[in-house]
This record gives structure tokens, C-alpha cells and sequence, in this order.
């Protein structure tokens, strides 16, 4: 009887423990066959002055104007100006609401024309729902020929380098951006003050040398 019971046990434990291996080895297997959840691609949104619907830019299919777009703000410090310019010196405003995995995360007012320069504003409402401080904050030169090529109906501004989305050329005449030129310029520059210095010594040297000969006749 005792031999029938230590059977009986030894029975039920080996199927206990080989009902365990199996889940355990059919665990791996079948997450390994799941296929994992695909994430919706990152992108912005735009939506601002003479924009009858927003711009839903996306990584997937405009990878060159989502990165420009998001190059405008990504560098902006922890805290900004508190006060902005004027109201009339703003110009046309356009809002970036950044994209990841489908779920807006930050927002920012962007001014592409301001007086003075471009501006971005950042609100202290994020849809993230992070702790941000508003500010305001002095934009890229390129501000608005990233949000053009994006699709924003803007002028085309010809006092900056154009390039990088769709192409583009050097508005700035290249003579102007050769360094060889500029250290020939400058060591003219610095030659002539050197030879300048070397005259004005040697008129000094003979003042002095008269008036100590000058001095010692007299005193003779």
C-alpha cells in the first residue's frame, strides 16, 4: 500500500514538473512568434496663418522636412525670455505640435517673419503634461525656409543660405566665404600696420636723438 501511494506521488510530481518545462519552454517560443506592436511614425503638425487644414508632416514619408521642422526647436534651452516683442512686430504665426508614436508631445508658437529676427514661443502647457516654463526665444535664420519647403505658404527669403530640403544655392557670393582671401587681407592689413609702427619709431628715435644732442651743445 505504502509502495502504491510513493508511486502514485512520484507519478502526479513527474507530471507537475513536465507540465512546467513545457509552459516554460512554449513561453519564449510564442513570444518570440507574436509579432510586436508597430509604432505609428513621428512627425509634426503645422497650422497657422492662410493654413485651411493643418500640415500632418510624416517621418515616413518626409523624413527631410520633419527633421527640419524639428531642428527649429529641439536646441531650445531650459528657460527663455519672459517678455516678447510687440504684438504688430510678430508677423504670421504658425503652431508645431511634435508627433511620436501618434500622440502629440510638445507644442510651439513659431514666428517666422518677427521683426528683428525669428521667434519661437514655447507655452508652459505641453500636451505631454510636462512641467516646461514658458518663454520666448530667438529662432533660426532658416526658420523660414524649413517651414516653405514644408509646405507653408511663405515668400521665399533670399538673405540666407538656402540648401539641405529640395536643393537650392548660394546666395551669399562665394569670394565672400573664401578664407584664403580673408588671411591675405589680413596679413596686408597687419604688414602695413607693422611698417607703420617701424616709421613712427624711427621718427620718434631721431626727435630724441636731436634734442639730446641739442641739450648736450649746450651745456658744453
Amino acid at each position: 500500500m505504502v509502495r502504491k501511494v510513493r508511486r502514485l506521488l512520484v507519478a502526479v510530481a513527474g507530471a507537475v514538473i513536465a507540465t512546467a518545462c513545457a509552459f516554460a519552454l512554449a513561453g519564449p517560443a510564442a513570444a518570440q512568434a507574436a509579432p510586436k506592436p508597430k509604432l505609428a511614425p513621428a512627425g509634426v503638425d503645422i497650422t497657422g496663418d492662410k493654413l485651411d487644414e493643418p500640415l500632418q508632416l510624416r517621418a515616413d514619408k518626409h523624413p527631410a522636412e520633419v527633421n527640419a521642422v524639428v531642428d527649429q526647436v529641439k536646441w531650445l534651452g531650459a528657460t527663455g525670455q519672459q517678455r516678447g516683442p510687440k504684438a504688430e512686430d510678430l508677423g504670421p504665426k504658425y503652431t508645431v505640435v511634435l508627433i511620436y508614436a501618434g500622440t502629440p508631445t510638445k507644442t510651439y508658437d513659431l514666428y517666422p517673419l518677427a521683426k528683428g529676427g525669428p521667434r519661437v514661443y514655447r507655452p508652459a502647457k505641453q500636451p505631454d503634461l510636462s512641467k516646461t516654463r514658458a518663454g520666448w526665444f530667438y529662432g533660426r535664420l532658416t526658420m523660414s525656409e524649413a517651414l516653405r519647403a514644408a509646405g507653408v505658404p511663405l515668400e521665399r527669403q533670399y538673405d540666407t543660405l538656402s540648401g539641405g530640403i529640395g536643393g537650392g544655392e548660394r546666395v551669399i557670393p562665394e569670394e565672400s566665404l573664401d578664407p584664403v582671401q580673408d588671411i591675405d587681407a589680413a596679413m596686408g592689413e597687419l604688414q602695413r600696420l607693422l611698417l607703420l609702427n617701424v616709421g613712427v619709431m624711427v621718427v620718434i628715435t631721431g626727435g630724441l636723438a636731436g634734442i639730446a644732442l641739442l641739450v648736450r651743445r649746450r651745456t658744453r
